[in-house]
């Protein structure tokens, strides 16, 4: 914002006017939009820029007198801080950029930069500004001249080739006519900016006085004068010359600049003054440094400092010819770009660009390059030998190229084909180098992958035992938690179930105890009742007796004949009783004595199935040994016969495995083919023998459930409609259907398991009396 600010105080400057007030030209500052907005976009108050624009401070003596300035010095005083304020604020610009790119000397050893000059101007009316640009254009013209045409003949004659010279226009009479002193133009303009009294006119005369026998320079009249530049002659009018190079910065206007609120002004006066300068001796300082160097001086000084640099690199020139004057495309005005084709010198460019030779080396660096493209060996190994070589052998005509003392010279157009050859002869070399690679690099994949093979095979081989080692114990340790597990699980069912038959027999006991308590207690309370009543009948028989007697009188027949036949009732419903409490304790003696032998049967038969159950697993348990000696005998035949070929198994190998007791697994592999039949023998009997003792265990759990389910059902714990008696006798028939069948299949198994322990040892010792005789 503060470089668009600056940027907008320039052009509301240029809009500030003045008026005069007196007849000496004196002038004040009209109060306008563009002295309200300098002033703010500054940072300073009105009055103070009216001050620096219309006054200025003469210091006579002790004491500074203000004195206002006329029309031409104030119109003068605006344009130079105007100009004072772009020039820095370019510089700043310019610094910013340098400083946010991070270049310098330290940092930056090579650098590429673009110079851009517009060119010869020639206007109708041609001022200071076109004499500076035209100066500048003859020097980089001079230096353009130098580089293409001065240097490169120097060159091809010193290396002692045939060369015709080549004419061309030279420019350093227009210089000596700028740069001569004491009498040379820049000098004659600084001479005469230093009179206070000099004007423009009085400069041109001094020009044609000192200058008028120069063919470069031509004296018109009305204060105006001619050069003769490399492009052509242009006409310069000396109005405003001295005041242009003097281009004062006054005193008021740098302190203007150090007053104001905004940083950017700041630093441009500071820079102005030299930080280590006061304020008081401000104004001194400033006149004294305005008279010492003026416009043309420090534009002289910076030219030279780019032509310095200019020589020091390796310049590339671009030149731009403008088509014509309209600014239309498409067309062209040919005596326009011939002219400025004449001017630049492009014609003379094209003459030695053709007659020339662009392309050159040393000898040394030519025989490096190209050295190697020789098919045949040369006598002599000097470098010029060989480059003359390499160009007779590619059969380059003798007036392509010309051998100089040091350096060889070819024209354009001759190294292609010197950069075809080394290019297909470095193709064919890398091709060669790339197929070596690919087979070297192949031949050690292969080696690595071979030896990676083999030791991820010792890896998975090494982690496959672990793991089945490690897969192992946790078998034989889940098999050992379910033993225990399902005993627990056994111990407690059996418990429980035991508990609840006590518990049920308990109360069926005290229930029926209960029951023939109650029925012995009523027929005692009948028979009680009984006797009373008999008795009481009886009494009251005899007293109707007694009293009828006493009375003479007998008794009725039908009172008799009654009670008669309550008592006879009565003893029949007391038979009646009697006869069902005799049958109820029969009943319940017939339960008692069913539920004593059912219980006696259950104990019998569950002594009779764990018998059973344990002689079967005894003879599972010596089918098991016999079959762990078996192998442990042949295993340890196959050892002592082959040691020799027993290794640890690894990847992609038949592994057998048996189990010490101790529980360590050995895994043996064989090449023998009848210790492998043997192998196999072994674990298919290992095989059958497992079949038939998982069956048993699921027998014996479908059996024991079975079982506890029908005593459930008969204790009546469990409530049903089956008659426990008739599925008790068929669980009985099922369990010996079972077990003649598991017997049967038990002894086959024997049998067979004979007959291969029998065909092992056979087949052991006819391969024994075959590795015997070997």
């Amino acid at each position: 914002m503060e470089l668009f600010s600056m940027l907008a105080v320039v052009l509301w400057l240029g809009n500030i006017s003045f008026s005069v007030i007196d007849n000496e030209n004196h002038v004040e500052v009209d109060s306008n939009e563009g002295l309200a907005n300098a002033a703010k976009l500054l940072g300073c108050s009105v009055p103070q820029l009216v001050i620096a624009l219309s006054t200025r401070k003469i210091q006579a003596g002790k004491e500074n007198i203000v004195q206002r300035l006329t029309l031409t010095q104030a119109i003068d005083a605006r344009d130079a801080l105007a100009k004072s304020i772009y020039a820095h604020l370019f510089d700043w610009i310019v610094e910013q950029i340098n400083h946010s790119l991070g270049t310098g000397r330290q940092r930056t050893r090579r650098s590429i930069s673009i110079l851009d000059i517009y060119g010869f101007e020639s206007f109708n009316k041609n001022g200071f500004e076109q004499f500076c640009i035209n100066y500048a254009n003859e020097r980089l013209q001079q230096h353009f001249n130098r580089h293409l045409f001065k240097l490169e003949q120097e060159e091809y004659l010193d290396d002692g080739i045939d060369w015709v010279s080549v004419e061309f226009v030279d420019n350093t009479d227009c210089l000596s006519l700028f740069e001569k002193k004491p009498l040379g133009l820049l000098s004659l303009l600084d001479e005469e900016s230093t009179f206070p009294k000099a004007t423009d006119l009085s400069f041109a005369n001094k020009l044609k006085q000192h200058l008028s026998g120069n063919p470069g320079f031509k004296g018109e009249q009305d204060g105006a004068f001619k050069i003769c530049h490399y492009a052509g002659e242009v006409s310069y009018d000396t109005t405003g010359f001295l005041e242009k190079n003097r281009d004062p910065l006054h005193t008021e206007s740098i302190q203007l600049l150090f007053s104001c609120k905004s940083d950017l002004p700041k630093d441009f006066a500071s820079v102005m003054i030299a930080y280590s300068q006061n304020k008081s001796s401000l104004s001194c300082h400033l006149l004294v440094d305005s008279q010492k160097q003026s416009v043309v001086n420090k534009f002289k000084a910076q030219l030279f400092k780019l032509m310095q640099q200019l020589e020091n690199t390796s310049p590339h020139f671009i030149r731009c010819i403008q088509p014509n004057n309209k600014q239309r495309p498409r067309q062209f005005e040919h005596d326009l770009v011939l002219h400025q084709l004449k001017c630049c010198g492009v014609f003379e460019v094209v003459r030695i660009s053709r007659a020339g030779y662009p392309t050159r080396m040393t000898h040394q660096q030519f025989a490096e390059r190209y050295g190697f493209l020789l098919s045949h060996s040369v006598a002599s190994q000097n470098p010029l030998s060989i480059s003359v070589a390499v160009l007779q052998q590619f059969s380059i005509p003798p007036e392509m190229y010309q051998v100089g003392y040091t350096k060889l010279f070819l024209r354009t157009g001759q190294v292609a084909a010197l950069e075809n050859a080394k290019n297909r002869m470095l193709h064919g070399a890398l091709r060669i180098q790339r197929n070596f690679r690919g087979l070297h690099t192949r031949r050690e994949y292969y080696t690595l992958k071979k030896g990676a093979t083999a030791l991820q095979s010792f890896v998975r081989g090494e982690k496959a035992r672990f793991r089945f080692d490690y897969l192992f114990k946790r078998w034989r340790a889940a098999v050992l938690i379910q033993k225990y597990t399902r005993r627990r699980l056994a111990a407690t069912m059996f418990t429980d179930q035991l508990k609840n038959i006590v518990v049920l027999q308990s109360v069926m006991r005290g229930c029926l105890a209960r029951k023939k308590f109650k029925c012995l207690q009523e027929e005692k309370e009948s028979k009680v009742i009984n006797s009373k009543v008999r008795r009481d009948v009886r009494n009251n028989i005899s007293q109707v007796r007694l009293c009828h007697e006493m009375n003479g009188e007998y008794p009725r027949q039908p009172v008799v004949t009654e009670l008669e036949g309550r008592v006879s009732k009565a003893e029949a419903l007391l038979r009646d009783k009697e006869e069902e409490n005799a049958m109820l304790k029969q009943q319940l003696e017939q339960y008692e004595n069913k539920w004593s032998e059912y219980e006696t049967k259950m104990k019998v038969m569950e002594e009779a199935w764990k018998k059973q159950l344990s002689s079967l697993q005894l003879s599972l348990v010596a089918a098991k040994k016999s079959l762990a000696a078996d192998d442990m005998v042949t295993r340890a035949a196959r050892t002592d016969t082959t040691p020799t070929h027993a290794q640890y198994d690894s990847e992609d190998t038949m592994s057998t495995g048996t189990h010490t007791p101790e529980g360590t697994e050995l895994k043996y592999q064989n090449h023998n083919p009848e210790p492998r039949l043997a192998t196999g023998n072994s674990d298919r009997r290992i095989n059958a023998v497992n079949h038939l003792a998982k069956e048993f265990e699921d027998r014996r759990q479908v059996f024991d459930d079975d079982a506890g389910f029908l005593v459930a059902v008969k204790s009546g714990q469990i409530g049903s409609n089956m008659n426990p008696d008739d599925e008790l006798r068929k669980l009985k028939d099922r369990f010996a259907t079972w077990k003649k069948d598991y017997k049967s299949r038990l002894k086959e198994t024997k049998v067979n398991l004979q007959k291969v322990g029998s065909h092992d040892e056979k087949s052991r010792k006819r391969w024994w009396g075959k590795k015997s005789s070997k």
